[in-house]
């Protein structure tokens, strides 16, 4: 049977050798009126003046996390929480995002054409779509063209699952390679 094509972003389900996972998050600010959409289980960069943005291509930024939603007060007053950051959001004050940032980080994710064994131990780039403006999730893949050359993640195994194979939309067990914590260059 052949994988689905059902794109989830980054689902994060682990980090490397045997160290606890509490899902932790830490908040970093979203420019207000900021274009570009950020969507759940999407990649993040920080920006220079502190604020962080999508990242949304194969390029050459250090990956920062990834995105797990933002909360911000409206125009009206009211606090908001969203899965999303919508493209131009204003604000009254701050909009904090919530970002998994540590680079030992494990994710789940989907690729975007056919991967097999030989491509463990790889790297592959992001391959992006934007996301579900109802549910605020991400569609965020991995591309299926891997290479020993520097690119944004590094191809740890196949997700062991039941009905999960080599193959089209095979879901890939990652880790950021080109982590904005594990360079000593700032932004």
């Amino acid at each position: 049977m052949a994988n689905p094509d059902k794109p989830n972003g980054f689902k994060l389900v682990g980090k490397l050798g045997s160290a606890p996972q509490n899902n932790g998050c830490t908040e970093y600010s979203i420019a207000s009126g900021q274009s570009g959409s950020i969507f759940s289980g999407d990649p993040v960069q920080m920006l220079t003046g502190g604020t962080i943005s999508v990242v949304n291509s194969a390029t050459t930024v250090k990956i920062l996390g990834i995105f797990r939603g933002c909360k911000f007060i409206d125009t009206d007053g009211s606090v908001t929480f969203k899965a999303h950051y919508p493209t131009g959001q204003t604000s009254t004050s701050t909009i904090v995002a919530l970002v998994e940032d540590s680079p030992e980080n494990l994710y789940e994710v989907q690729s975007s054409g056919s991967l097999a064994l030989t491509d463990v131990g790889a790297n592959v780039d992001l391959a992006y779509t934007a996301g579900d403006t109802v549910s605020g999730q991400s569609k965020a893949e991995i591309a299926a063209t891997s290479s020993a050359a520097t690119k944004q993640f590094r191809i740890i195994s196949k997700v062991s699952e039941p009905d999960n194979a080599f193959g089209a939309n095979v879901k890939m067990l990652v880790k950021i390679n080109e982590h904005a914590y594990s360079t000593t260059a700032g932004v």
